[in-house]
């Protein structure tokens, strides 16, 4: 590794070749330099997007690579701890697809393998890179809405029709928290900076053994929160914080430029709204850049694993509640 870090990435999986492999080939200091595929024709687009990639017929054999200095790993969820320490044993830094874990102690030896290593491991939760998501915490907790009472979020989309999806099957770590509930929750604990004391309650409904519909209520210790995730509704995204002097409202929290442009409503008392625009971020590409910089210059990581672990802790504290 010299002035920019090496990508590989495990598997031509449909997000890698969208969204993160792009956002790798065009982040600063990076470059997309391997991907691991049997599949010559969905390597094809990756090498097209960026001549020369090295395409390894094997994950094993890109880990083993030392062309490749950090690895992106969007493979389904229930794979994401084995080979993340695989990655970590191999000597490369890890950008892994959230969740990372199934329950919070799954995280654990993660952690562990990172502080043996040295090595940068993350998930990828992308949206707190975005300026979108630092402009709204600042707003929060510098006091812009007064004293916070109620968050409240949604996050829907329908694949019904697509029951391959790895996201509709229980032996792949499927499920509608699993995949957007992250979202929600740990936006919440991002921009207030609290965590859940109390889930109050949940309604979920399952299909195949998948949450698809969800909603809970939770008690914070400054503010009551209630949100909605589904796999089987219109596609919406929102995200509001209420407070005693005005609202903050974000219009494209999750999937800004997809789902429209990324916009924040600070609505005040009388009437008055004040807007921010985010039209060119791109949240990917922030996130490659913020990995790649943590790497070459040593500076924190914007968004450690144990953050991420506490959304999960807060996903298993779901979990317990609808057990009853």
């Amino acid at each position: 590794m010299t002035d920019h870090v090496r990508w590989g990435i495990l598997g031509a999986a449909k997000f890698a070749r969208e969204h993160m492999g792009p956002a790798i080939h065009k982040a600063r200091r990076g470059r997309l330099a391997g991907l691991a595929t049997s599949s010559l024709s969905k390597a094809l687009p990756f090498t097209e997007m960026a001549p020369g990639v090295l395409i390894f017929d094997s994950y094993e054999a890109l880990l083993d690579s030392p062309e490749i200095d950090a690895v992106y790993l969007p493979l389904p969820n229930h794979l994401h701890v084995e080979w993340t320490l695989k990655a970590l044993e191999a000597g490369k830094h890890v950008l892994v697809e959230k969740p990372l874990a199934m329950q919070a102690e799954g995280f654990d030896p993660v952690i562990s393998a990172r502080d043996a290593s040295g090595l940068l491991a993350a998930e990828a939760y992308m949206i707190v890179h975005h300026p979108q998501w630092q402009k709204a915490r600042e707003l929060v907790q510098g006091g812009a809405i007064g004293k916070l009472v109620r968050v409240s979020g949604a996050f829907s989309y329908d694949n019904r029709a697509d029951a391959a999806n790895i996201r509709n099957k229980p032996e792949t770590g499927g499920g509608a928290i699993p995949d957007i509930g992250v979202y929600i929750y740990g936006a919440t604990r991002f921009v207030t900076g609290e965590e859940p004391q109390e889930i109050l309650s949940t309604e979920i409904v399952r299909e195949n053994g998948v949450d698809v519909w969800s909603h809970i209520t939770a008690r914070f210790p400054t503010f009551h929160y209630t949100g909605v995730v589904s796999m089987r509704m219109a596609p919406w995204q929102d995200m509001t914080f209420h407070g005693e002097g005005g609202l903050l409202r974000l219009t494209a929290p999750f999937n800004p430029q997809v789902y429209g442009e990324a916009r924040i409503e600070l609505h005040r008392p009388g009437g008055e709204m004040v807007e921010y625009r985010f039209p060119a971020a791109n949240h990917y590409v922030a996130q490659v850049e913020a990995f790649n910089a943590s790497v070459l210059d040593g500076v924190e990581y914007p968004c450690p694993l144990e953050f991420s672990r506490g959304t999960q802790a807060m996903i298993d504290m779901v979990w317990a509640k609808d057990r009853g």
